[in-house]
């Protein structure tokens, strides 16, 4: 299943979902004109690395330019491809606009960079020696889709599915999307632990741990910071 669209006006233009977006796709266009080990430099000092993370804690050098603990921001606006930046910014272009007018300008920013940190630390836990880079916008963005599935649990998503050699764009109810999305990477995660796979970061894959962390701290911080109140607009 794809998200297109959700069918959930706003009353704000959502100036920061756009910069949010402009930032990656700007620094995803600087990441192209990257030689291959240029780019893995650049990875190297400014993704989440959690061998170096974990040694930082732990007070022990890690010889890095950037600090480490720099890189739980950073990361969140690198990407390791096309589809890796496309699907991220589609789910932020349909989901972030709401979050932000709820939350307004500032408080969203705030909570957007949050949860990219606490899922980028959610990932960090389960993988604490690993020496794989982990990046991208999509621990932030399950924060937002967190908060979405509980202000807007019965929001209709546009939706493409693929079924066998059909093609369907049904309306599905936000908390049945967004509900199925959350058990996938939670299971994901789960199937990860302790499994010589090719499932999760430990392979180069994705961060599933990562996407359920961001999500659940989306939905714990969304209230915390306004998201029922309807006078926020800062």
């Amino acid at each position: 299943m794809f998200p297109i669209s959700d069918h959930n006006p706003t009353r704000i233009t959502p100036y920061v979902t756009y910069a949010l977006i402009g930032a990656n796709v700007f620094i995803f266009l600087y990441e192209l004109r990257l030689t291959k080990s240029l780019l893995d430099q650049f990875f190297e000092l400014y993704a989440v690395v959690p061998s170096e993370l974990t040694a930082t804690l732990l007070g022990k050098p890690v010889n890095q330019p950037v600090p480490e603990l720099l890189t739980l921001v950073t990361s969140q606006f690198l990407h390791g491809g096309y589809l890796h930046i496309l699907g991220n910014m589609l789910f932020l272009w349909i989901f972030g606009n709401n979050i932000e007018d709820k939350l307004g300008h500032v408080k969203y920013l705030i909570f957007y960079i949050t949860c990219g940190v606490l899922a980028a630390l959610t990932q960090w836990f389960f993988s604490m020696q690993s020496g794989i880079p982990s990046l991208g916008a999509s621990g932030a963005i399950a924060g937002v889709m967190g908060a979405y599935i509980l202000r807007f649990p019965h929001a209709r998503i546009r939706t493409l599915v693929f079924l066998g050699p059909f093609i369907v764009f049904p309306d599905i109810p936000a908390i049945f999307f967004l509900g199925i999305w959350f058990i996938q990477q939670a299971l994901y995660g789960i199937a990860s632990l302790n499994v010589p796979s090719n499932i999760g970061m430990e392979s180069g894959g994705v961060a599933y741990w990562a996407h359920a962390g961001g999500f659940v701290f989306g939905a714990i911080l969304g209230p915390l910071l306004g998201l029922f109140s309807e006078d926020s607009r800062l």
